[in-house]
């Protein structure tokens, strides 16, 4: 009894551990297909306006873009940059604080547009400005 617990244990860990890497592969295909990912990186202590470009730029891309998010041509990824996982994206992007990046997947190249500045200036005391802006800057790019 004790071997068959142990055996079908085992076979759990070995079939669990398979799906991980399956899931992991298909991350990095989305990430290479042409789109755009729009990346939000924060720290483990977030301010107001942290919070609110977060909040604002969910809210712009369900409200003006959500058929092209369910189509995967638009991802979003909120990122903790003080996570060890998530050092190596964190690097790429040189982030060292808060960050709000559009990047445009075509042909393999990549074309990164850092709106950090815009985000702190608008997202929490002129939360229109900002969704405005932002629908801009991804029709931009979706041409």
């Amino acid at each position: 009894m004790k071997r068959t617990v142990i055996f079908l244990m085992a076979a759990l860990f070995l079939v669990s551990c398979s799906n991980k890497k399956q899931e992991q592969t298909q991350v990095k295909e989305e990430i290479q297909q042409d789109g755009i990912e729009v990346l939000y990186f924060h720290g483990k202590q977030r301010c107001k306006s942290c919070v609110s470009i977060e909040l604002r730029t969910k809210e712009m891309l369900n409200t003006y873009f959500s058929q092209e998010m369910k189509k995967g041509k638009i991802i979003f990824k909120t990122i903790d940059f003080s996570l060890k996982e998530n050092e190596p994206i964190a690097d790429k992007y040189e982030i060292a604080w808060s960050s709000l990046l559009l990047i445009k997947h075509q042909n393999g190249d990549e074309t990164v547009k850092n709106l950090t500045d815009f985000g702190f200036s608008y997202a929490y005391k002129n939360p229109e400005t900002f969704m405005t802006g932002m629908k801009e800057e991804m029709d931009n790019l979706l041409k």
